[in-house]
């Protein structure tokens, strides 16, 4: 038994457990004496117990009468105290720092009455005189005055330090090497990111953050300590205001897959959660995520982002709020690509690698990029090409063959990646529903096929020839309502249309949304008077309960026709009818919200 668990055993109160007070020194002590990669490991991983312990001796220190009787309850106090105090990694860590100095501070005698207090004081100003500044004579006749340095002060200056080493210690990487047979220090990376585990909050910290986070990779040594990006992620995560710079927290997703898949979540969370969120800001959200951009960035995590959504979609087929974010991010993610194209060179293919390749660029393209008069047959066309896809899914429904159930699977499988890609490419959808509104009855039988597949990938219940009946139907019925002239509007072709929007036992196939989006397009694109328009859709859409889901299809619409994806020959007239529709719809929430409270 060693001298101090002697002293401890026989005065020392029961809080302090004597072998945990041993370990502590042993652990003091051991990580005085080197300054190696695994010294700091090891002091960064027992942090937190070590807060723990410094919070049991606070409470025995502020137990006892006098710094006399704590000396001699704990004679090797001073040595403990002291070499954590010169230990950058302990002090570094806020409520560790704030905990010496409140140790400290308890050992201090304002009045000392014999020679072991009037030392312990004259070391107690030494010490915290000594860490806050070694140039600065100022600084230390100031604490020297007050008998210590105010905790803020020591936080920073010792805290800045500790940055400027660590950033000292980051050498050259193997890409910055003239002589190629001169040694990189890549593997110091590793030794600075355990080092930042315990300052991922600090401010001070963040271009240090950055700096590690961004290092190239350029060698199997230049890896970052997990501990390092778990702590990070999770920072990141808590306080959505840490200071990182933007292109620090796209290379913290690039180096930690649970970080980014948590951003995703987030962003799908709020989307799910939040009402009234418009496409507009909508979309800002997104920007502001920085996810569009980090994945034009780097391909790995625009594939992380994608599978991810790809899964949702397909766990929430008929969620359309999931639609619109997915198409959204598309959107923002391939004009940052544009943006990027001198810079990067990764195919589409690369990008989308489960994608029919035939669709792929067809899709991708967005309609401002063609002449106008070209529409119709690239829609023509990929409404074709979409029909054979899933007629030869169907056919391989009929046999049940080994051999045609792997073709089958493959083709549910081929669908619905054509599918998924035409959801995040859904600007052609809503050219086809505003080609359908000036469309007559010979022209319209591809886009109406393209629109319903969009509504109802799938044939569960082999419903989809009937789905395109009540497409159909409810087609004619708004073209032959919207041609109205005079006034009053036929009352039963009003409740026709109304009864086709109802989702009814009766009518499983029917889709409210494909219709309702058929109605905002003929109400906005049709040469129908705005107040014989408005009273249309303000009918329909009140008898239905669809108000909601009438405000996002126009807030879609509008931001389409911002981006160019719609047709822009009347661009004005357009904008002005959909702001107009917009202030009845708001209107019409206004005034069912005192009726529903």
């Amino acid at each position: 038994m060693s001298q101090l668990q002697i002293q401890l055993q026989q005065t020392a109160e029961p809080l302090l457990n004597v072998q945990e007070m041993q370990f502590w020194l042993d652990k003091a002590v051991a990580w005085g004496q080197a300054d190696s990669p695994d010294t700091r490991k090891d002091t960064c991983l027992h942090l937190s117990r070590l807060r723990d312990f410094l919070q049991q001796l606070l409470t025995h220190i502020n137990n006892m009468n006098s710094t006399t009787e704590t000396m001699k309850t704990l004679p090797f106090l001073g040595q403990f105290l002291g070499r954590l105090c010169w230990n950058p990694y302990v002090t570094a860590e806020a409520t560790s720092r704030r905990l010496l100095f409140q140790c400290l501070w308890g050992l201090y005698t304002e009045h000392p009455g014999n020679a072991v207090e009037r030392k312990a004081n004259q070391w107690i100003r030494k010490v915290l005189c000594q860490l806050a500044t070694e140039d600065d004579d100022a600084a230390a006749q100031t604490l020297m005055k007050h008998t210590g340095v105010p905790p803020e002060e020591y936080h920073l200056k010792v805290l800045r330090k500790r940055v400027a080493l660590l950033q000292q210690n980051i050498g050259k990487s193997c890409s910055s090497l003239g002589d190629i047979n001169q040694r990189c220090s890549c593997d110091s990376l590793l030794a600075a990111s355990e080092a930042c585990v315990p300052l991922v909050t600090c401010p001070e910290a963040a271009p240090l953050i950055g700096t590690l986070l961004q290092q190239p990779v350029t060698c199997v040594r230049a890896a970052l300590s997990e501990d390092f990006l778990d702590a990070l992620s999770s920072a990141y995560s808590r306080y959505q205001r840490l200071s990182l710079e933007e292109q620090a927290v796209v290379s913290l997703w690039y180096h930690n897959l649970s970080s980014l898949e948590e951003a995703v979540l987030r962003l799908l969370e709020c989307v799910l959660t939040k009402t009234g969120l418009t496409m507009q800001k909508l979309k800002q959200r997104l920007t502001e995520s920085l996810l569009p951009k980090a994945c034009a960035q780097h391909c790995s995590i625009f594939l992380v982002v994608n599978d991810i959504f790809r899964s949702i979609l397909k766990q929430a087929e008929g969620t359309e709020s999931v639609k619109y974010l997915i198409q959204i991010f598309t959107s923002c993610f391939l004009r940052e690509l544009d943006l990027l194209q001198h810079q990067t060179s990764v195919p589409l293919k690369a990008l989308f690698p489960q994608s029919p390749q035939s669709l792929l660029v067809p899709l991708v393209t967005l309609p401002s990029e063609m002449p106008q008069e070209a529409w119709r047959h690239h829609l023509n066309w990929l409404s074709g090409s979409l029909q054979r896809l899933t007629e030869e899914e169907e056919e391989g429904d009929g046999d049940s063959s080994s051999s045609t159930r792997l073709q089958r699977e493959r083709g549910h499988h081929n669908v619905f990646d054509a599918w998924f890609l035409l959801v995040q490419c859904a600007h052609w959808v809503q050219a086809a529903v505003q080609l359908l509104v000036t469309s007559g009855p010979e022209d319209c039988g591809p886009l109406m096929w393209l629109l319903t597949f969009y509504h109802h990938p799938t044939n569960r219940g082999h419903h989809r020839a009937l789905q395109l009946v009540h497409a159909k139907e409810a087609w004619d019925h708004l073209r032959s309502l919207f041609s109205v002239v005079a006034r009053p509007l036929p009352v039963d072709r009003l409740q026709s249309l109304v009864t086709l929007l109802s989702s009814q036992p009766q009518r499983p196939s029917a889709s409210p949304l494909l219709i309702l989006n058929l109605l905002v397009n003929f109400a906005v694109f049709f040469q129908q008077s705005l107040s014989g328009s408005t009273e249309i859709l303000q009918t329909v859409v009140e008898r239905s309960g669809l108000v909601d889901e009438a405000a996002c299809v126009l807030s879609s619409l509008e931001l389409r026709l911002n981006e160019g994806s719609c047709l822009s020959s009347d661009a004005n007239r357009v904008h002005l009818r959909i702001k107009a529709l917009q202030n009845t719809i708001t209107h019409m929430c206004a005034a069912s919200s005192p009726a529903e409270n």
